[in-house]
């Protein structure tokens, strides 16, 4: 299991990406994996095999209009542990609530 955190953007398409961006998060959406978009990222948790044809789809839809495409991609690879995408939020959550260390 994975965390996958991917910024995908079409170049030379003007100033505004909103409907680009919006495109490839509906994508990631519907994949059903879990998920999170931020100001600078979008987030999906899973499987190598389950991700990469998601982001490969979203970076797809985003080149649609025959721009080129800037896409970034970091992953968090923890095999074993589900749950991360909240989970990871969680302890630090609590540590600054001043729970255990």
């Amino acid at each position: 299991m994975a965390i996958f955190a991917f910024s995908v953007a079409p170049l030379g398409a003007g100033e505004s990406v909103t409907d680009a961006v919006a495109e490839a998060v509906r994508i990631v959406r519907a994949s059903g994996l879990p998920n999170r978009t931020t100001s600078m990222f979008t987030e999906i948790e899973g499987d190598w095999d389950e991700v990469m044809p998601v982001i490969q789809r979203a970076t797809e839809a985003v080149g649609a209009g025959g721009h080129r495409v800037s896409l970034v991609i970091k992953a968090d690879i923890r095999p074993g542990r589900t749950g991360e995408i909240d989970g990871k939020i969680a302890r630090v959550e609590d540590r600054l609530a001043g729970g255990s260390q």
